[in-house]
């Protein structure tokens, strides 16, 4: 009885593995996009994959903080590329990105809650989320934290 029980057991969880990963709630490490910097057509796990970095548009926004800044051409490629999922709207490969950052660090210019939003960096070799973002803030600024949210930088974009 506890063999059934057990194997019952196992195989629920393994199918809850499989709903994550074919959901996108756990993203696949180690697959590279298409070699054109599009996503996939297809319902593949990579049809969430992010653009190629490339150039970043200009925000136009002043950096409303005392944090040192950073330009984008700067950021690891992984950063970049969520710049440009964020320009776009997304899709988001984690489940966690596109919600409200609370800001409780007191690191940002306060503001109201729900001004900020954070996004996922991913770190190469890494099968968490990891500890890099990206924090926008309602009127267009956006930071990146490479240390989860213990430092931050503002992110000059255009350059």
């Amino acid at each position: 009885m506890k063999t059934r029980r057990l194997t019952a057991l196992i195989a629920v969880l393994l199918g809850l593995v499989v709903l994550g990963f074919v959901l996108g709630g756990i993203p696949q490490t180690g697959t590279a996009p298409p070699a054109d910097g599009r996503a996939a057509s297809s319902g593949s796990a990579t049809a969430s994959r992010a653009p190629a970095p490339g150039p970043v548009p200009s925000s136009g926004v002043a950096n409303p903080s005392r944090l040192p800044e950073i330009n984008a051409s700067s950021l690891p490629p992984e950063a970049r590329r969520v710049l440009a999922l964020i320009a776009r709207g997304g899709p988001y490969p984690y489940s966690r990105d596109n919600v409200t950052f609370k800001n409780l660090e007191r690191i940002l210019p306060r503001k109201a809650s729900g001004y900020y939003r954070e996004f996922t960096v991913p770190t190469p070799g890494v099968t968490s989320r990891g500890a890099r973002r990206i924090v926008t803030g309602a009127t267009g600024e956006k930071y990146y934290t490479a240390d989860h949210y213990e430092s931050f930088k503002f992110i000059v974009e255009g350059k």
